[in-house]
């Protein structure tokens, strides 16, 4: 991982992105005044936000929910050529 202050980071930006596209570099952390700040990494490798429960408590689901399960999975898989 290589470490890259904000001024060289401005300076080179082209560069850094090219390194980065090119897998020569895995990611660029970017430091201001001495401190991490922000790291650079190709677009692919950026992970997804955890989404599971993102309506939790949004809604209530009915206790009859389940009644009709028979019902879409006969509709479903019966042969309707």
């Amino acid at each position: 991982m290589a470490s890259i202050n904000m001024l060289q980071a401005k300076s080179s930006l082209s560069r850094l992105v090219e390194a980065i596209e090119q897998g020569r570099e895995r990611e660029i952390v970017i430091a201001r005044n001495g401190r991490p700040a922000a790291k650079l990494v190709p677009i692919d490798t950026v992970p997804v936000g955890k989404r599971i429960g993102v309506a939790k408590g949004k809604f209530q689901i009915p206790d009859s929910i389940d009644s009709c399960n028979e019902e879409v999975a006969r509709l479903l898989l019966d042969d309707h050529r």
